[in-house]
């Protein structure tokens, strides 16, 4: 590959598991994944903050299993001040150095998040408390947050989480390059100048991403849906159309400037390990030959 990708940020998302058999899976998939040797892993909090315990739980396996450094969703539906400061308080003691600061989705029946409506409001806040004790990442929509009454208005609302003190993004996932490029230049343009990094959601199952892109406004364009579709339940042929796919598509963002890629692994090694692979990224075997 012709761009350099040694001094970019490559990481891997993870969520917390529900029972035995999903615990032994995602033990399975962290044994592979630190072979990758990424720059941290993240975990998700689950709808509602309900898999809050789980999250930390999560967290401390990730490092245990991988030596890597993990970083915690937070979401504003967490609950008091109180209980938001004893959550960064244990984060802090279990040596977390970075926390991924989210509104977060409400749950069915809730009107508005708990004491901050805004993600700014709990990067502010996280600040106000810890200083620079965590490094902060906040979310980005190329395509737009599904709630913003408009495209400006998601940009607003991404430009007051930097000024807030954002250090850097992870995006939403998507499929079309150029709205990640016209994001990054629309940011740009009002001051932005923190790293945005792509997010990367590998098709295994292209049902389950549908239904996932339905609810979070990701766009797939309609000769990938088209092509996807016409393949059933053929998974071979979904994945190597993935496979390239995805792999173009990182490509040209890691070409094209982005300070690395954030790979939605969904508790699997496989997708994002073949792409990690195909990509050349680099790993500890590499660093060491540079």
């Amino acid at each position: 590959m012709s761009h350099d990708v040694s001094h970019n940020d490559f990481s891997i998302e993870l969520f917390p598991p529900k029972g035995p058999k999903g615990d032994a899976r995602l033990t399975e998939a962290l044994e592979s994944l630190a072979e990758l040797h990424p720059a941290f892993f993240s975990v998700t909090f689950g709808a509602g903050g309900t898999t809050r315990s789980g999250t930390l739980d999560t967290v401390r396996k990730a490092m245990k299993i991988t030596g890597r450094p993990a970083a915690p969703h937070l979401s504003c539906i967490e609950g008091t001040r109180e209980s938001i400061g004893e959550l960064l308080d244990s984060y802090k003691a279990a040596g977390v150095k970075r926390i991924v600061a989210l509104r977060g989705d409400l749950p069915d029946g809730m009107d508005k998040p708990g004491v901050f409506n805004y993600a700014n409001e709990l990067v502010a806040f996280i600040k106000e408390r810890h200083g620079n004790d965590f490094h902060l990442e906040v979310g980005a929509y190329p395509e737009y947050h599904p709630a913003a009454a408009s495209p400006a208005e998601d940009v607003d609302n991404f430009v007051r989480k930097v000024k807030a003190g954002a250090d850097s993004a992870i995006t939403q996932y998507f499929y079309n390059a150029d709205a990640y490029f016209n994001f990054c230049d629309e940011v740009a343009a009002r001051g932005v100048d923190i790293p945005i990094v792509p997010g990367i959601m590998p098709i295994t199952d292209f049902g389950q991403i549908s239904r996932f892109s339905a609810m979070c406004g990701a766009d797939i364009p309609r000769w990938v849906r088209q092509k996807m579709e016409s393949y059933g339940d053929d998974t071979a042929s979904v994945q190597a159309f993935s496979r390239d796919l995805i792999g173009r598509l990182c490509e040209r963002l890691l070409a094209g400037g982005a300070p690395g890629l954030h790979f939605y692994a969904l508790n699997k090694a496989e997708p994002t390990a073949t792409l990690w692979h195909d990509l050349k990224l680099p790993g500890p075997a590499r660093h060491s030959a540079a």
